[in-house]
């Protein structure tokens, strides 16, 4: 009886986890947590968790902060990295920082960074911002009519320096600007819509 032994294929498909930035307290929606906005007869959360997985991310991380007890509680997160943001209200930055670090050690070679409150955004355009992906120095960002947009992927040779200049609500922008000659734009406009539910009437598109 012959014995095989098993090695990592180097030609296997890149890690490339999810990391879902889902905080928000909803200020503007009269301080509902988005993470919980009903769609479909389900938390809101679940469906990007759900675009994520089905557009081939693994591992996938989730951020929470607003109400994070009450998510975990109501949705189904199973699965999930969930780690929670104590500084969600101070913006954007900070949730993406704390996801970052709990991608530290994964192996993953980049992490496609998507928001919560894009319901508009599905599997395929995720996959095509994914299809980007070349090498831990990768830079791409789904872009809408030529606009940069969400999701966006970074490398893991960039995490450190997008962790030190991610603050306030600006979460990469710095960096994305700093780089500018090196970031891969990936048009979406054609399978995607990149609205955020922000204000009262945008909860209409969750119908």
């Amino acid at each position: 009886m012959s014995s095989t032994t098993h090695s990592t294929d180097a030609t296997a498909s890149p890690v490339i986890a999810g990391l879902l930035l889902a905080a928000g307290g909803g200020r503007r929606l009269g301080g509902r947590p988005k993470a919980l906005l009903p769609y479909r007869g389900r938390p809101l959360v679940e469906n990007a968790v759900r675009v994520l997985r089905e557009a081939g991310c693994g591992p996938v991380h989730v951020v929470l902060g607003a109400a994070a007890a009450e998510v975990r509680e109501r949705a189904d997160l199973s699965g999930c990295v969930v780690v929670d943001n104590p500084d969600w209200a101070q913006g954007m930055g900070s949730s993406l920082r704390v996801g970052l670090a709990s991608l530290a050690g994964t192996g993953a070679g980049a992490a496609l960074v998507s928001l919560v409150d894009q319901p508009g955004i599905g599997p395929a355009a995720v996959a095509r911002v994914l299809a980007a992906y070349r090498s831990p120095a990768s830079l791409a960002a789904a872009s809408y009519g030529g606009e940069r947009g969400h999701p966006v992927l970074f490398g893991a040779d960039r995490w450190a320096d997008i962790a030190a200049t991610a603050t306030g609500d600006k979460g990469a922008r710095v960096h994305l600007t700093d780089h500018a000659d090196e970031l891969t734009l990936v048009e979406c406009g054609d399978i995607a819509e990149p609205f955020d539910i922000d204000t009262p009437p945008d909860l209409a598109r969750l119908a």
